[in-house]
């Protein structure tokens, strides 16, 4: 191992097909500024250690003609580089396309993203195809036509990638470590990560520690991981929207100190519910290299391979900022610049929170969300290092399911309302928007088809629970204001459409400035 925490030795790498390469001459220049912007966008292989590097990488910059660009770290090591110990490839946001022009793509791109986020014990070939519903040929075709590796190789980095976060963040024992990042034995994995980095995990802990300058006394450290992003991050305004339709019981969000906390539920096929918290402290605005550090209850460090896309989806912290910025463009100006998507940990609670916010102020629809809770909420397992106020889980499909309108409607609703909570939870389990399956377009069909939901609340629940980055929301009385006194005069229906395809393909963030402006200057209407 070198002084700067790379590993030098084992085979010299073997380089993909030029197809899968970027092009030097766009990428040397930002890797000689570590210009931010480029984080997670693409790595680069320095054929002279056999290591590969996110563009941010602090070290002295390799010489250009011992430079490879790969466009994500699957290729880099499916070229056999090893993951750089300093500025650690396993963190970097990732690069989150959003192009829905060619249908191989779009399928390429889900199955990359079910990879991502489905259970470790879940992850195959078949359960794959089953879930994209073309063949296990078809999808092994297309994947690696996009991506430039097989499937299962995907996986394999990403589950060696996290491996290697857990042993570098947490003093997790090696067996743990192997088990949450999807191996099925402690032999597997050390015979995968000594095959992959030329280093067994014992030695990597410890040159880990060693690269990060770890103090002696880290080895008493527990439980807490780090997530990048690419700058800017405004967190205030992520959490002050997040603070406005917190739930108590469920979340708690400090504002002033940057951090929140909230319950979780994951649910795995066949197994009982996971229940715990999770806490997060965010970087203040303006930092260089802003970053969540994220904690989490013993509960869900098993199912952490699971939980940590959906944490990143949830503050939204794979968006690309700059691009963000061009689209909204002078007409919002620079004030946007490193807003955030709010998504969600769990698209149930979200749904059924959209139902109750419609046609109420955001404060109605915290409270009546207050009330299910305390009615229906399952308390959480009793833990001395919960986070104070973090009491709650929000009720499962089926628990609303079996309530009946009277028991919903006493929350201080009417009953047409309770009866469509009652639909959506009975309909959940057969909903492809549950499982983030098919088209934007079906799931919106899907979801306006449903009693009680409209075109604009299931635009709502494709905007943060399915963290879609282009979702204008028809027939909101504030957004209409807002592009209305830009525009200076009155806009028919065609033409606030065509306004608002200025902002395309974000106008999801377009929606948050717009209101974010609006609460500054209070206007008649409401916003969820």
């Amino acid at each position: 191992m070198s002084e700067n925490g790379q590993i030098r030795h084992g085979p010299a790498p073997i380089i993909l097909a030029m197809d899968f390469l970027l092009d030097p001459d766009h990428c040397y220049p930002a890797l000689l500024a570590r210009d931010a912007r480029f984080d997670g966008q693409w790595f680069v292989g320095v054929t002279s250690t056999g290591v590969y590097c996110r563009p941010i990488c602090r070290v002295r910059t390799p010489r250009r003609e011992n430079c490879r660009f790969f466009p994500s770290a699957t290729l880099a090591e499916a070229a056999r580089f090893r993951p750089c110990l300093k500025c650690r490839p396993e963190l970097a946001p990732a690069a989150r396309p959003w192009s829905t022009m060619d249908a191989a793509e779009v399928l390429a791109r889900e199955a990359a993203r079910w990879l991502d986020e489905c259970a470790p014990e879940e992850a195959s070939l078949p359960a794959l195809a089953a879930r994209l519903g073309v063949s296990e040929r078809h999808v092994r075709r297309v994947f690696t036509a996009v991506h430039g590796v097989a499937p299962l190789q995907y996986l394999q980095t990403r589950r060696l990638l996290l491996a290697k976060q857990l042993l570098t963040d947490t003093r997790l024992p090696i067996a743990e470590v192997a088990l949450a990042a999807g191996f099925s034995s402690l032999r597997r994995f050390n015979a995968a990560f000594q095959e992959h980095y030329r280093l067994s995990p014992t030695a990597l802990r410890k040159g880990g520690a060693e690269a990060e300058g770890a103090r002696p006394e880290r080895a008493a450290e527990t439980t807490e991981l780090r997530l990048d992003l690419r700058p800017p991050l405004l967190g205030t305004e992520l959490l002050r929207f997040l603070a406005a339709r917190a739930v108590p019981g469920v979340e708690q969000v400090d504002v002033a100190g940057l951090s929140l906390a909230r319950s979780v539920r994951l649910t795995r096929a066949g197994q009982p519910d996971l229940l715990g918290w999770v806490a997060l402290c965010l970087s203040p605005d303006g930092a260089e290299r802003p970053q969540v550090r994220v904690s989490l209850s013993p509960s869900l460090w098993p199912a952490i391979a699971t939980l940590m896309p959906r944490l990143r989806r949830w503050l939204d912290l794979d968006a690309d900022p700059q691009a963000i910025a061009a689209a909204l463009g002078e007409t919002l100006g620079p004030a946007a610049e490193g807003l955030r998507l709010p998504g969600s940990l769990d698209r149930f609670e979200l749904a059924i929170r959209a139902v109750l916010g419609q046609q109420v102020t955001v404060a109605a629809a915290r409270t009546l969300a207050t009330r299910l809770i305390a009615r229906f909420g399952e308390p959480l397992p009793e833990a001395a290092d919960a986070p104070p106020g973090v009491t709650h889980a929000f009720p499962t499909p089926a628990t609303l399911a079996a309530a009946t309108v009277d028991e919903i409607a006493t929350l201080g609703m009417p009953g047409r309302r309770a009866q469509a909570l009652i639909d959506l939870a009975r309909h959940w389990p057969t909903l492809a928007f549950a499982q983030g399956r098919g088209t934007v377009e079906d799931a919106i069909a899907e979801l306006a088809a449903l009693p009680g939901l409209g075109p604009w609340t299931a635009h709502y629940m494709l905007m943060r629970g399915w963290s879609w980055p282009d979702a204008f929301l028809p027939g909101d009385v504030v957004l209409k204001q807002c592009l209305e006194q830009r525009a200076g005069q009155p806009l028919r229906p065609r033409e606030l459409v065509a306004a608002a395809e200025h902002f395309a393909p974000y106008r999801s963030y377009a929606v948050l400035q717009l209101w974010r402006e609006a609460a500054l200057q209070p206007r008649k209407g409401t916003t969820p």
